[in-house]
């Protein structure tokens, strides 16, 4: 994820964003001594009243330390309740008090799909909780009296401030996004999705801007447009988990799945002759001076794009050359191999589906020369068009 000075860029709208997604809300359990109180603060926190809800979660929290849903109800409300805070101490000290709870609540055994989203973005956050929107003092500002208004559902006066931001500092992500997000949340659907666009143009290599513009597009049930933009969004950060939650989401919605693409490379049998250009190759790359050669400035050997997508290709080419291609194809590995070789996509799939630590430090050259490809990829191989359908 891209970083300001002090922090993850357009982690603050993140954060309250999953806070206020209908299918991320974890509630309270059912039994409690208060049982009025209880369903007060459940019907705050679905409504998205979450400063609302805030004291009565904090009481109940009280009274039940051992219950991780409430726990986790109430990070998810500090969260929101930081950005109304005017310093950044005071609202950095409320996120790390949820990074607390979240970690916590883990502990209990809450294993939610809002838990787990808000702690790993909380993660992000540097030590002191602080999130910078601007290195400029005034466009900071802005901005947090934008995020101060929204947070109160003031979203004319958000709109202002959030202007106001992007006039002095006419490139910053952060800003447009945030203004899409506001018409998002009033419905102004066509507004919403000119300022997602406009933050997509200011950095096509961010993916908040795709998944909030997906998220507003199946409300509209637009699916094949929404599945179009969570492509995008991987494309944008394939590394980033949040993404595939939302792909794997919009695939349930439309009674479909994302496909998991894999390739197992055998290591006995008849299949592992075929495989043998593979090991070659890799042997190369480790023990050779292949690496050395491709990448003179790094002082140590890592597994590599290069590496793999040659190792996958040279078994790809000497299959084509064999006579009974054929009967080896109906091996659902080489079938695939042989597919991806077709179509110019052996270096998209690694990227995807073999992306460790090593692989993923070439992703962003790639991409930068190459991004058709890995959007044809997803779109045919991970998240076909043919499984588009519509919801009921």
């Amino acid at each position: 994820m891209r970083r300001t000075a002090d922090g993850p860029s357009c982690l603050l709208l993140i954060l309250v964003s999953l806070c206020a997604a209908p299918g991320l809300v974890a509630q309270p359990a059912a039994v409690a001594p208060d049982q009025a109180k209880r369903q007060e603060a459940a019907n705050l926190f679905q409504q998205g009243k979450r400063l609302e809800a805030l004291p009565l979660l904090e009481e109940l929290a009280k009274a039940e330390p051992q219950n991780a849903a409430l726990l986790v109800a109430l990070a998810a409300c500090l969260v929101e309740h930081a950005a109304t805070l005017p310093d950044k101490e005071g609202g950095g000290k409320e996120r790390l008090r949820a990074r607390e709870l979240l970690d916590r609540a883990w502990e209990l055994g809450d294993r939610s799909t809002l838990a787990m989203n808000l702690s790993q973005l909380l993660k992000q956050l540097p030590e002191s909780g602080a999130v910078r929107f601007s290195a400029d003092p005034k466009v900071d500002e802005a901005m947090r009296a934008g995020e101060t208004a929204f947070s109160r559902r003031d979203f004319a006066e958000a709109l202002k401030h959030y202007s106001r931001a992007l006039e002095l500092e006419p490139g910053n992500y952060s800003a447009a996004l945030f203004i899409g997000n506001t018409y998002d949340r009033q419905n102004e659907v066509a507004r919403a999705a000119e300022w997602y666009e406009r933050a997509i143009q200011l950095d096509p290599n961010i993916e908040t801007a795709y998944r909030y513009y997906a998220d507003m597009l199946a409300k509209q049930r637009d699916w094949g447009k929404s599945r179009a933009m969570l492509i995008q969004a991987a494309v944008a950060e394939p590394y980033n988990r949040i993404v595939w939650r939302e792909l794997r989401a919009w695939a349930a919605l439309n009674t479909t799945h994302i496909n998991e693409v894999s390739i197992g490379v055998p290591v006995e049998g008849d299949a592992a002759t075929i495989w043998r250009p593979y090991r070659e190759v890799r042997l190369r790359w480790q023990k050779g001076d292949a690496f050395k050669k491709r990448f003179a400035e790094e002082p140590e050997y890592r597994h590599s794009l290069p590496e793999e997508a040659e190792a996958l290709t040279a078994v790809a080419e000497n299959l084509e050359k064999l006579e009974s291609v054929e009967k080896l194809t109906a091996d659902r590995s080489l079938d695939l191999l042989l597919q991806l070789h077709k179509a110019g996509l052996i270096e998209a799939y690694v990227l995807f589906s073999l992306g460790d630590a090593g692989i993923a430090r070439d992703y962003e050259g790639f991409r930068a020369a190459n991004r058709s490809r890995l959007e044809e990829y997803l779109e045919r191989f991970v998240a076909p068009a043919a499984s588009v359908q519509r919801a009921r």
